[in-house]
């Protein structure tokens, strides 16, 4: 898969569900003067207690705060202290950094905001002004993950591709380079990575077809330093990439056939780019093919390498050192982008340096980070396409049938997977790592006939296109199959030692404290504390919208504080019916809490439009052909099967609906570009969009004679 993906969905009996050169630097202005960067003070960042300074606070992505003013003995005293209200509902999937009492946090559309960490007045904000057309782009909505900070400047990627430098005292623009080929589908959503005076990116887009790679960039000029690709590209040319030896020495020969030339092969690695200071060494986490099904891709042959991968690289030069393939042959959209924790554990008796990664695929990881050894994996899911990791070879053993080759699959853990970007967090007070869970089945057939579409959804298996139940009882027994949990999972010994259940699809990121607590937000927009040892809950909090962002904490003048980005959106929840009625959702927020806070959040009192089907009802047939082509272009944002999460418009109450002219200008013109609903004119002809209006004209009127339906 690409970017965490929000394709996955389809219901039968059970539910079926969203699975989803160099550029020349562009310099706005020279930047002043900067000291070389303080690579120490990164380094040393889990001794700046009352700091949180990259994206895990630490290199090593524990996401551990030593502070323990809030505890589990008082945090039933916690409470709102300030809030930021951000100027949009779209999904908000940052971690704040916070850095000498300013908190920074990238936003929707790639924005940038800092705030008074003890107050939240905002001091500066950063627009890079994301043409509207890129969202299309953007699988899984337009988010953003979070920025880097070193030696007085903020990194950050944008969705339209570009990688910037601001000051961090002003928000002034430093440099400004496009890391990628703007005229294909590649987006930027994830957090950079920084190091030695270097700030490296990787990208997005595989669904769409385009061929990913990460690039290192001088933080001082955004010079481009290095590049490596991840997957081989056309034979007969060359990259002049630092990657070129070992993708034709080992990667091309695991790929067969030449149509993963023309769909560009995939692999972006869209997130996890983790440094490693003890080893000197980068690990980047590897997506999925393109197209996802290896039978339209590869001639359904080969590992492919690198796809669903980490990748071990030389931080300064680029130069490969090793990998480990967790999903070889890749077909589900099983990407190794997850989040990984470094850490020092005894196991069998001897220390070994670790990874442990939690990918889509279902199964918990530890493996050896000198040389990508695999120590052990064990299901923290029950993921059904395995029947477990053979450790003298590192493979899995896949159940027969899962490849659906001969007939369609049901998997229980499928594209959305089992844990996705979402941070987890380790605690080295419990040695337990803290997981967000998920269990979001899906239907994997192959989708025939196919055809490779530059710059749209090219799967390889049908997605979102079969009807979804009427009745009640069937509704509800689908929403019963989604399910997410916390786990506290004990790495060591690869088992459970407790859950807390959500009742909900999916939730949030993570932070444990030495408080002995562990924060999360959820789909059912609480903010939450467990007990970390026990996993008792011990506080709660309503937000008013879904809480997917990995919280952080950080002290102002000896005051101790827990904030996180608030924001229902993203793959899961665009595309995830609201079975129980779609709401209006409130724009996102900043969200800060301390002992004895007493601030509170406006009434939110959402205003649901009636449903506006058109006077006249169409064919049976037409209603047809325009389900399949809704399923095909307009699921994955306006929820499938026309019900609608609530983040993006529900059309079966859009004032377009009943008026064929507005509708074509809106769809086939892009009359509302500039906010995110390109033209699709390059997909669709007039009499598809049409085709598309029956059926959800059809849909609307259902909605009035049944009130029972969302």
């Amino acid at each position: 898969m690409s970017v965490d993906h929000r394709r996955r969905f389809h219901a039968t009996c059970s539910v079926i569900l969203l699975g989803l050169g160099l550029a020349a630097a562009s310099q706005a202005a020279d930047p002043s003067p900067i000291a070389a960067p303080a690579a120490d003070r990164l380094r040393h960042a889990g001794s700046e207690t009352a700091n949180w300074l990259t994206h895990g606070r630490t290199y090593d992505e524990q996401r551990f705060s030593p502070l323990d003013q809030i505890n589990s003995g008082n945090v039933q005293d916690l409470g709102l202290t300030w809030f930021y209200d951000l100027d949009t509902n779209r999904g908000q999937e940052s971690t704040p950094l916070v850095v000498d009492g300013v908190l920074y946090a990238t936003t929707a559309w790639s924005k940038v905001v800092a705030l008074d960490a003890a107050t939240g007045k905002p001091l500066w904000s950063y627009d890079p002004k994301v043409p509207g057309s890129f969202g299309y782009k953007a699988c899984c909505d337009v988010v953003n993950r979070g920025a880097a900070y070193d030696d007085g400047r903020i990194f950050f990627g944008t969705v339209d591709g570009r990688l910037i430098a601001l000051d961090a005292k002003t928000g002034a623009l430093l440099w400004s380079v496009v890391t990628v080929d703007q005229s294909k589908p590649y987006t930027i959503s994830g957090a950079p990575q920084v190091f030695h005076g270097k700030v490296v990116i990787g990208n997005g887009g595989a669904d769409y077809g385009v061929r990913g790679y990460v690039t290192a960039y001088d933080q001082s000029s955004g010079r481009p330093l290095w590049r490596f690709y991840l997957v081989p590209g056309d034979p007969h040319k060359k990259d002049h990439a630092v990657s070129d030896e070992v993708l034709e020495r080992l990667a091309r020969p695991t790929w067969f056939g030449s149509d993963y030339v023309r769909s560009g092969g995939g692999g972006t690695a869209w997130d996890a780019l983790v440094y490693d200071p003890e080893l000197n060494q980068l690990y980047i986490g590897v997506g999925n093919g393109s197209p996802d099904n290896r039978r339209m891709r590869s001639l359904d042959q080969g590992d492919n390498l690198f796809l669903g991968s980490i990748v071990a690289l030389d931080p300064d030069s680029g130069k490969y050192l090793w990998h480990y393939q967790e999903t070889p042959g890749e077909t589900w959209d099983f990407t190794s982008t997850a989040p990984m924790i470094l850490s020092t554990q005894n196991i069998g008796g001897v220390d070994h340096k670790v990874i442990f990664h939690a990918p889509k695929n279902g199964f918990f990881y530890v493996i050896d980070r000198i040389d990508g050894k695999l120590l052990s994996a064990e299901k923290f899911a029950p993921a059904n396409w395995a029947d477990h990791i053979d450790l003298s070879t590192g493979r899995p053993v896949e159940t027969p049938g899962a490849r659906y080759k001969d007939k369609a699959f049901l998997a229980t853990v499928a594209g959305a997977g089992a844990h996705s970007w979402q941070p987890m967090a380790f605690s080295p007070k419990t040695n337990l790592v803290y997981l967000p869970v998920q269990l979001l089945p899906s239907l994997y057939e192959d989708q025939k006939p196919f055809t490779f579409h530059p710059g749209r959804w090219n799967l390889g298996y049908d997605l979102m296109t079969l009807p979804l139940p009427s009745d009640k009882a069937t509704r509800q027994q689908i929403v019963a199959g989604l399910k997410g949990w916390l786990s506290a999972w004990d790495p060591v010994a690869q088992r459970e030692v407790w859950r807390a259940d959500h009742g909900g699809p999916w939730n949030g990121g993570v932070l444990a404290t030495s408080g002995d607590l562990v924060f999360q937000g959820t789909a059912n927009a609480t903010f939450e504390a467990y007990d970390a040892a026990k996993g008792g809950k011990l506080w709660s909090f309503e937000t008013q919208s879904g809480v997917m962002a990995g919280p952080v904490a950080y002290s102002v003048a000896g005051q101790q504080y827990i904030a996180v980005l608030v924001g229902s959106g993203g793959a899961v929840p665009l595309a995830l019916p609201a079975f129980g009625g779609p709401e209006p959702q409130p724009n996102g927020r900043v969200m800060a809490f301390k002992l004895g806070g007493r601030a509170s959040l406006p009434p939110f009192s959402p205003v649901i439009p009636q449903p506006n089907p058109p006077s006249t009802s169409a064919g049976a047939r037409q209603i047809e052909r325009g389900r399949i082509l809704y399923g095909e272009n307009c699921a994955a944002c306006h929820g499938v099967g026309t019900w609608s999460s609530g983040v993006l418009p529900d059309l079966r109450r859009s004032a377009a609906l009943t008026d064929g002219n507005a509708w074509e200008k809106i769809v086939l013109q892009g009359a509302l570009q500039a906010r995110g609903m390109v033209s699709f004119k390059a997909f669709l002809t007039a009499s598809n969009i049409e085709d598309i209006r029956s059926y959800v004209g059809s849909e609307a009127q259902a909605l009035v004679s049944d009130r029972s339906q969302p």
